[in-house]
């Protein structure tokens, strides 16, 4: 049956604002330690309706982003269902095809996903992402002259394929993630937001 999920993206990473990662450059410390989380606002997968959960990924990206070779954990909000649960790993480990799995295709080792007790919040552009005990971000995007948003548009990477990017900076980004060899502690680095919709 495949997915339909629509919702919001809020990313921030290591590397400094913009990160070259999405231009297809090599990571500004020559690897890139991100977060990124989907709050699934209106979705479905094989019918099984994940509407108002939040799935995170924890990354360590060891080179440029299109080398692959990723070692990754996602999180998934602690009230999803088993179903629910299993449904949002699969489509986002690949399973299921369509644009997540050309993305999970760059992830050399997916590990175990964990429940966590997760917080998106956006609030006239403010974004702040809290994963269990080992992610907090608070990030906004940079506006220009007319007020608008600066967006990325047509970049060889993307994790919101089809969309505009809009680009931002986190003011506070802390994460430890023994799991995938990540502590950090950083402030004014990139960020990125952006809205999505995904069909597979």
């Amino acid at each position: 049956m495949g997915y339909k999920l629509e919702g919001d993206l809020l990313e921030v990473c290591t590397c400094n604002v913009l990160c070259p990662c999405w231009i297809g450059e090599d990571p500004d410390e020559g690897y890139c330690q991100s977060t990124l989380a989907y709050r699934f606002t209106k979705g479905e997968i094989d019918g099984i309706d994940v509407s108002g959960i939040v799935a995170a990924g924890e990354v360590h990206i060891p080179g440029n982003v299109l080398a692959g070779n990723w070692k990754r954990q996602i999180f998934i909000s602690d009230t999803a269902t088993d179903r629910q649960m299993n449904a949002i790993f699969d489509a986002l480990s690949g399973k299921k095809g369509g644009p997540l799995a050309d993305l999970a295709q760059l992830v050399g080792e997916e590990l175990k996903p964990q429940r966590a007790p997760i917080t998106f919040e956006l609030h006239e552009g403010k974004g702040t992402l809290k994963v269990g005990d080992s992610v907090e971000a608070v990030m906004e995007p940079y506006k220009g002259p007319t007020g608008k948003v600066t967006t990325l548009n047509e970049s060889i990477f993307t994790t919101i394929p089809g969309a505009p990017a809009y680009v931002s900076k986190a003011q506070v980004f802390r994460m430890k993630n023994d799991a995938i060899g990540a502590d950090v502690n950083l402030k004014d680095h990139n960020a990125i937001q952006g809205a999505f919709l995904f069909e597979g």
